[in-house]
């Protein structure tokens, strides 16, 4: 069978990547398919700056509000929930910030061990970060210290394969999607107008409702979601930090997560980068063409 178009929408957090694409979405008639780790978690939408109600009624948009707080949610469950779901979409326009999951499904996962509650559950009882530096340093290297799940993650790999996780994703990756040729398009706007807009967007978070959301999934405390930004630290504050503090850290947290995200992408081949904010006209005109000549190669 011919190769379908698949449009995807990368760079970081607050660069304009969901404007761009609803734009394209009802320039093509496409459909959009979440790849941030957050929005497929019901109750997370002030923090995880998602789709409005009324966006998401103009576009249609997949992959968000599909798991509760305490169910896991992988990069294999990411690829193999899109895998399953392009055919029914025309023209689907992947978009988000998790980079991990969009790798995922381009290229594959390498083979790697299950998750293993029970082992994870002893892991947690330990110095997991100290464990991890010792049985895997190079992951410990590459993971931030603060990232306790990553961290978690990498040692329970090295558990249960006996090899660092390092290794195991040198392997041949398995199962890339298949039957689609793929348009990567970065956005990438100049970085203090970013962390500018960054820092502006954390307020409105935080004075609009974050601190709300918050209360409201207390229950969810020690959920995968709650270690996001913005949740992370609305939940220190309401557990008696300092507002001031808290949000500061917020702040700081956030650029900070743009920055890695820019490697990240800037790391991944074959996209093409679009100087601008993903809302500014210009950018998204030089967008359309670019998928329009994309498009030509593929059959109506």
């Amino acid at each position: 069978m011919a190769p379908k178009p698949l449009i995807a929408i990368a760079g970081p957090t607050g660069s304009g990547k969901s404007a761009l694409a609803l734009e394209v979405a009802r320039r093509f008639g496409g459909e959009i398919v979440n790849y941030d780790s957050v929005q497929v978690y019901r109750g997370f939408d002030i923090g995880s700056a998602r789709a409005s109600a009324v966006e998401r009624a103009d576009v249609r948009h997949h992959l968000i509000d599909i798991r509760d707080p305490l169910e896991p949610y992988t990069a294999g469950d990411f690829a193999r929930d899109v895998t399953a779901l392009l055919p029914s979409i025309q023209f689907p326009i992947l978009c988000g910030g998790t980079g991990f999951y969009l790798r995922a499904l381009l290229r594959g996962l390498s083979p790697s061990p299950q998750r293993d509650d029970a082992l994870r559950a002893d892991l947690e009882r330990r110095d997991v970060r100290r464990l991890l530096e010792r049985l895997d340093p190079e992951a410990a290297r590459r993971i931030h210290p603060n990232d306790r799940n990553k961290s978690l993650r990498a040692l329970e790999m090295r558990v249960l394969a006996r090899r660092s996780s390092t290794a195991l994703f040198a392997d041949q990756p398995v199962k890339p999607l298949e039957g689609y040729n793929c348009l990567l398009l970065g956005v990438d706007p100049p970085r203090e107008a970013l962390y500018a807009r960054l820092d502006a967007r954390c307020e409105a978070m935080w004075n609009c409702g974050l601190l709300d959301e918050v209360r409201a999934l207390m229950p969810f405390a020690e959920s995968k979601p709650f270690e996001s930004l913005g949740y992370r630290q609305a939940l220190a504050h309401l557990r008696g930090k300092p507002a001031a503090e808290c949000f500061e850290e917020m702040k700081v947290k956030t650029r900070q997560y743009a920055k890695r995200q820019w490697t990240w992408f800037r790391a991944e081949p074959g996209i093409e980068w679009l100087h601008g904010f993903g809302d500014d006209a210009e950018l998204q005109h030089e967008a359309c063409k670019k998928i329009s000549v994309f498009a030509e190669h593929f059959e109506p």
